[in-house]
């Protein structure tokens, strides 16, 4: 038997006992022991001479445990109840040490080491072990946080289950939002079915609301909708949402994050999130989550304001009227318009996609990284700190809005009817229209539409009065490529006259070439028509 299987305590009240001439059977009843376990226990203490002497003079526990060293050493473990991975633990030490985790000293030594056979449930239990052994550091020491009336508040989720949402009639998943005051410990709870951003700012808004005020620092976890990038080290800065930044700006309140995988640095929300979901969530069914948050604001005002709390002693609600409310930040005089940044990349085509629907955005901008800010109304493009678009939210974007962040020269281009391009010759007139009909007809097969655009934005550069005649001259020649209209402005051509002759309809010969008329045939006779080539 060793002193490890035993407290000393224990054996101080067997030592006792036997003084007071406590029967053996007795005695081991009385410690919860077997008879086995109190009888060597008891030679042991037989041999050192300790169990004589009066019941109010007993040996010290540094001297009980000076005896059961001496007399009864530890054994060493038994072969059979040899760790599996003891061979390896001083390797095994030397990571902990270094900070690693067991599962990643478990894949080193699988990995690497040759012979390696052990389970993870041994390493786990070595290092269990091992740490057990380790000496107290100054970093395990939990210091308790003293704070001010209305200086900090933390906030966090809580998983609670399903609950029934009313609005699309089915059960969802379910979180509680706990913010807790650090020095009155008064909560504000709410019920909510995501933790988007949108959903984060809220409840922060409705917080502020019924506490009626503003504490000076907030302590989040670093969930998404708070903390893009936590920070590892002391030295690291971590990245706070843009919304959430913005939130804090409105307020008046500071950010202090929560350090990564240090959830008891902020133990005061871990606990208030523990006690709603232990003490109001799991006594009580509820028909939707309507009722849930009804039930909810109940029991934070009239159980949890007015328990006594385990490290005050003192009611929160009470503390929190009388000490804490006074001394919150004031409400800003301007209610917070939820904003929400999301950051995303313009496309080619000039568009920026947010809650599904495009927005345009200027074209030299396209394939760049920009952040979108949207409000209840409106929606701008930012790119490096400049707003480079603003558009009504949720309202379709009139094509001609599209236009205007489009290249000038290209911005047409997207028009595929051809409509619009014969109404845009027309503009330029009678001439100008029928020419580029013409074109569209020139062709059984091919549809001219790009060659119709180029003509036409080619012609609205020019004078009206040179690109009639441009069209003039090319439907005079019969000529219905681009390139041939372009090197009749190009060289001045359309500023020469036109031919007096008549020019011939489109597609059509006033006389065949190489034909002769059928009344000349039927003069000549019949040796000449016959004649051979």
């Amino acid at each position: 038997m060793s002193a490890a299987r035993i407290g000393m305590n224990r054996l101080q009240e067997l030592v006792r006992l036997h003084r007071m001439g406590t029967n053996v059977h007795e005695v081991a009843r009385l410690l919860g022991m077997s008879p086995n376990t109190e009888r060597a226990y008891r030679e042991v203490l037989e041999q050192a001479g300790v169990l004589k002497g009066a019941s109010d003079e007993l040996p010290s526990l540094e001297d009980l445990r000076a005896v059961m060293l001496k007399h009864k050493p530890v054994p060493e473990t038994p072969p059979q109840k040899q760790s599996s991975v003891e061979t390896w633990s001083e390797q095994i030490e030397t990571m902990l040490k270094k900070g690693a985790r067991p599962k990643a000293i478990y894949d080193k030594l699988r990995l690497e080491e040759e012979g390696f056979d052990g389970s993870l449930w041994a390493v786990k239990r070595l290092c269990a072990r091992l740490n057990r052994k380790r000496p107290t550091q100054p970093e395990d020491v939990a210091i308790p946080v003293e704070t001010e009336p209305g200086e900090v508040a933390q906030v966090d989720f809580g998983y609670v289950g399903k609950l029934y949402d009313p609005e699309r009639g089915v059960l969802r998943k379910a979180w509680v939002f706990v913010l807790v005051l650090g020095y009155s410990r008064h909560m504000f709870c709410r019920v909510v079915f995501d933790q988007s951003s949108d959903t984060w700012l809220a409840l922060h808004v409705e917080a502020f609301a019924a506490l009626g005020g503003v504490p000076a620092v907030l302590v989040p976890d670093n969930l998404k909708a708070a903390v893009i990038r936590a920070a590892f080290a002391v030295g690291d800065t971590p990245a706070i949402h843009r919304s959430y930044r913005e939130l804090a700006q409105h307020y008046g309140f500071k950010i202090d994050p929560t350090p990564v995988r240090a959830p008891e640095k902020k133990g005061k929300v871990e606990s208030g999130v523990k006690y709603a979901k232990n003490n109001f969530f799991k006594p009580r069914d509820f028909e939707d989550i309507d009722d849930a948050n009804r039930r909810l604001d109940r029991w934070v005002v009239e159980i949890a304001g007015q328990r006594i709390h385990g490290t005050t002693g003192k009611r929160p609600l009470e503390v929190f009227e009388q000490e804490e409310r006074a001394v919150l930040q004031p409400l800003p005089a301007r209610r917070f318009e939820t904003v929400r940044w999301l950051a995303t990349s313009v496309r080619r085509d000039c568009k920026v996609f947010f809650d599904r629907r495009w927005y345009p955005v200027p074209w030299r901008f396209i394939e760049k990284d920009v952040w979108v800010r949207a409000t209840p109304t409106t929606v701008a493009v930012y790119f490096e700190d400049e707003r480079i678009a603003t558009h009504e939210r949720g309202v379709t974007v009139p094509p001609e809005v599209f236009d205007t962040y489009l290249p000038p020269h290209r911005a047409d281009l997207r028009h595929r009817s051809k409509s619009y391009w014969l109404e845009r010759a027309d503009r330029l007139g009678p001439a100008v229209g029928e020419y580029i009909r013409e074109v569209f007809g020139s062709d059984d097969v091919l549809h001219m539409l790009q060659t119709v655009q180029a003509m036409v934005t080619l012609l609205e550069k020019h004078p009206v009065k040179r690109a009639r005649a441009a069209c003039q001259r090319a439907h005079y020649y019969g000529n219905y490529k681009y390139g041939g209209l372009r090197d009749i402005l190009r060289k001045g051509l359309d500023l020469e006259p036109l031919p007096t002759a008549v020019s011939p309809g489109f597609g059509r010969l006033e006389s065949p070439r190489y034909a002769r008329k059928t009344e000349e045939l039927l003069q000549l006779p019949l040796e000449v028509i016959r004649e051979p080539n």
